[in-house]
């Protein structure tokens, strides 16, 4: 056994709690090296503890452009819950409604109503009210798989800040192409389909509020790559974290790093400052 500090060999009988060459607490000479090495480590783990921080402010909270963005996001999702196209059946002993929007589509799933389609599709009476139906509901299926791919991208956005939004600014953009051309689909179906004593279309907006989010997502993702996304770090974080990279990889070891291992001005002044008042309750806590 050695001396941790001096390297002396040591006696494995020898219980002395200090060393007999140099004299230092083996026990308490130890625990501070240890107590030194955590807080190297927690010094670098914690600026990129930071910067993931940053980066999800930045990409969510951190200016009024990102808060937009996020309602825009969020009420995207919404707009497919509006009707986009809907067809009241009547027959005798049969009166439903089919509508072509998110909860309707699942409310008809339950009822078997969206089954039933199929079978309209091939009847006589309601066959062009149920393929023109389904026409809408093919737009649909993409704008929800748009929205789909914009919300992924959102949830990840803090990853690649810039990368992400040139994305939802591109696929908002088709979006916007897609609900348009649902919109006027849905109007040139109203009007080409007339209704007759067994069934009838019923106009729907659900298309047209797609378009005006997805045109509002464009325009903020747009705003934003021309303001700029990328978040701000506190002073010297990036290089902690390239040090800690290193420290992992065994290129660099912890040991030979000072303590500590970076310190900014600011960060020199907000330790000196806890040191004082923790200096002061010590004091104040002799006093009593």
């Amino acid at each position: 056994m050695k001396c941790p500090k001096c390297g002396g060999e040591i006696n494995l009988f020898d219980l002395r709690p200090n060393c007999r060459h140099c004299g230092v607490n083996i026990m308490y000479f130890t625990q501070h090296e240890g107590l030194v090495r955590d807080a190297k480590r927690t010094e670098l783990e914690s600026a990129v503890a930071r910067m993931v921080i940053a980066r999800i402010k930045a990409s969510f909270i951190s200016g009024k452009l990102q808060i937009m963005r996020f309602i825009a996001v969020i009420a995207s999702v919404c707009a497919l819950m509006i009707p986009f196209i809907g067809v009241h059946y009547k027959l005798p002993f049969f009166d439903k409604k089919f509508s072509i929007g998110l909860i309707n589509l699942i409310q008809s799933f339950g009822d078997g109503m969206l089954m039933k389609q199929l079978d309209f599709i091939k009847s006589a009476v309601f066959s062009k009210f149920a393929i023109a139906e389904a026409a809408v509901l093919l737009l649909f299926i993409i704008i929800v798989l748009i929205n789909l791919l914009i919300f992924g991208a959102f949830c990840i956005g803090f990853i690649n800040l810039t990368k992400t939004t040139i994305f939802m600014k591109r696929v908002s953009l088709v979006g916007a192409v897609v609900a348009l051309i649902t919109q006027i689909a849905v109007i040139v179906i109203r009007f080409a389909v007339p209704g007759n004593n067994y069934a009838g279309i019923s106009l729907g907006f659900g298309a047209a509020a797609a378009f005006a989010l997805f045109v509002i997502m464009y325009l903020l993702n747009k705003a934003l790559l021309k303001k700029g996304i990328e978040p701000t770090y506190r002073e010297f974080d990036p290089k902690r974290k390239e040090v800690l990279k290193k420290v992992r990889s065994g290129e660099i070891d912890i040991d030979s790093l000072t303590l500590p291992v970076f310190e900014s001005e600011e960060e020199r002044e907000e330790r000196v400052k806890a040191l004082e008042e923790a200096l002061k309750i010590e004091e104040e806590g002799k006093e009593l």
